[in-house]
């Protein structure tokens, strides 16, 4: 027996493992087991090495991730117009941020993690595509990225961060931002609850601790000297089910 996503790696039909859960959350996989096609929805599930798989055509395939299918609505919905635009994605992971940005006409994107290893090859290659890995958002600052930093600071900064509060992310963000920059930041709920606030399946439940993270984060937003332009939810809900929320701002 093997884990779905390990199989779909070894069949080619997933790059990377981070891949296979990311069609897997999107249901795009069906396994035929036992004579019966069924969608799969958990990575872990285990099967047999012969069981026939197929992945829905084109599917998950428009970014790197589903984040992608995020920051695309947040944009739309923020009139902000990526085309020429110098973008500093925060939590860049496998790219879905960064591929969406490219694919709206941005001119560059620096990315930043405190992984390593994440970013899909593509885009890791990508001439447009500058990447620093190992680098806490929190220790972030315009020397970190050298001449990676655009003298006036960068045009539009997104994040997706996880199993760090937003918060921590907000007045790095602003000191290299310029002037009139956007900010468009994925706010995950678990990560901003505490262990408390989580059952345990991992998802936040209570309404009443979404609507105390909107006061939080939009407060620290202000207190970093952002101007909070909108708060509203994602139609993707997280991969594990949670609902996640986008805030929009500027300097």
């Amino acid at each position: 027996m093997v884990r779905a996503d390990q199989l779909l790696v070894a069949r080619g039909l997933a790059a990377s493992r981070a891949r296979a859960r990311e069609l897997i959350e999107a249901g795009a996989v069906r396994a035929r087991i036992g004579g019966c096609e069924q969608v799969l929805r958990k990575a872990s599930t285990e099967l047999a090495d012969d069981t026939p798989l197929s992945v829905a055509e084109g599917a998950g395939l428009r970014y790197a991730s589903r984040g992608g299918l995020k920051l695309a609505g947040a944009l739309a919905r923020a009139g902000v117009d990526a085309r020429g635009l110098v973008c500093l994605d925060l939590g860049q992971s496998t790219g879905g941020f960064t591929d969406c940005l490219l694919q709206a006409g941005a001119l560059r994107v620096v990315g930043v993690d405190v992984g390593h290893g994440q970013l899909r090859e593509q885009l890791r290659r990508d001439p447009r595509v500058q990447v620093f890995e190992g680098v806490n958002v929190r220790a972030l600052a315009p020397a970190t990225l050298g001449a990676a930093f655009p003298p006036a600071g960068f045009d539009l900064v997104v994040a997706d961060l996880s199993f760090i509060s937003l918060a921590h992310a907000l007045a790095p963000a602003l000191a290299l931002a310029r002037p009139g920059a956007r900010l468009i930041a994925l706010v995950k709920p678990q990560f901003e609850v505490g262990p408390g606030g989580v059952g345990r399946d991992g998802i936040v439940r209570d309404p009443a601790l979404y609507e105390d993270v909107r006061h939080r984060i939009c407060d620290a937003a202000a207190a970093a000297g952002w101007t909070v332009d909108d708060w509203f939810e994602s139609p993707i809900r997280g991969g594990d089910g949670n609902r996640e929320f986008l805030l929009c701002a500027r300097k």
